[in-house]
């Protein structure tokens, strides 16, 4: 099976260049036996940058790059000539990206504005040449500075996809259908779990030219937060979403206790989640009568905003955008 293009997440040793020595040499000419210093200093060495392009969406360019090297500064020379500094390093990454020390796992930074910038690694500064050390005292001195050592480490990057509203359901709850209708995303859709093994992006026309993002996230199972199924891998998505639409099917036999265990795992694996906005969709509702709607409606809390809709019927979908044009506009 062709492996995914789809990758969030990479570990990757990085290095900056050294900074160039400093020159300690002394004038020399025909009739100046005796000059002064004129060494010149090191150059820099040469920066790895992290770099925001709005047009990438997967890390996969990276995936094979495991060691990422800048040149070091050139050493100065006679007559004050300064060294060349080392070149720098652009590694460019999609919106979202957060960057981790490999060995704590610390956040080092998170780069989610286009064009945005972040020196991952510092390359070492060129040591002064012979030059800067002369005095009254001491107009011939023989020595300059090393170059200091560049930075270098193990780093982790790690994608959350940005979107306006995140998907949240079990596998096969109609996640991917509803994106391929009310979106032109086109995901792989089929009648078995985890169809859907990556986030997949479509935006939402709503009215006056306004519109916004949804993601569909891979199905999320009951002890996904510990590592069941392959929920985990994607809860990280879910994070960047400003609006949760949380999906069941209308054909489960407990609508509520769907949602409670999806919202469960949402809360086991970070809290802060249940702070966002969200909307409850009921899915599926050709395959079901009045009479169950309404014993389904009876159950749903007052102050939970929730649409019955279908996508294959396009029942409630009007409705559901919405609902969610709200939720994002509070």
């Amino acid at each position: 099976m062709a492996e995914s293009n789809f990758i969030d997440y990479v570990r990757i040793f990085c290095a900056s260049g050294h900074g160039g020595a400093g020159s300690a040499h002394l004038h020399r000419a025909k009739y100046v036996p005796k000059g002064g210093p004129d060494g010149g200093d090191g150059g820099r060495g040469g920066h790895i940058i992290l770099r925001v392009n709005p047009q990438l969406w997967t890390l996969i360019h990276l995936r094979y790059r495991k060691v990422v090297r800048a040149d070091n500064g050139g050493n100065g020379a006679e007559a004050l000539k300064r060294g060349k500094n080392g070149a720098d390093i652009v590694l460019e990454v999609p919106q979202g990206v957060v960057v981790k020390d490999a060995e704590t796992e610390e956040v080092i930074t998170e780069l989610v504005e286009p064009g945005q910038e972040y020196i991952l690694c510092q390359g070492g500064k060129g040591g002064w040449g012979n030059d800067h050390f002369k005095s009254a005292t001491n107009q011939t001195p023989r020595y300059a500075q090393p170059g200091e050592d560049g930075q270098e480490g193990w780093f982790i990057l790690e994608l959350k996809v940005l979107a306006d509203v995140g998907l949240v359901g079990f596998p096969n709850a109609g996640k991917s259908t509803l994106l391929s209708v009310i979106t032109s995303a086109k995901p792989k859709i089929a009648n078995y779990a985890f169809t859907t093994l990556e986030p997949n992006l479509g935006i939402v026309r709503y009215y006056d030219d306004r519109s916004f993002v949804m993601a569909d996230i891979p199905g999320i199972i009951e002890g996904a937060h510990e590592g069941k199924g392959i929920g985990m891998r994607f809860l990280r998505h879910i994070e960047r979403n400003s609006v949760l639409l949380f999906m069941v099917a209308a054909d489960e036999p407990d609508v509520m206790k769907g949602y409670k265990i999806l919202l469960n795992e949402l809360e086991e694996y970070n809290p802060e989640l249940l702070v966002k906005d969200r909307v409850l969709a009921i899915t599926k509702m050709d395959l079901i009568d009045d009479k169950q709607k309404a014993k389904i409606e009876k159950k749903i809390p007052s102050d939970l905003p929730h649409v019955f809709i279908s996508s294959v019927a396009h029942l409630g979908l009007e409705e559901l955008k919405e609902e969610l044009w709200k939720a994002l506009n509070k």
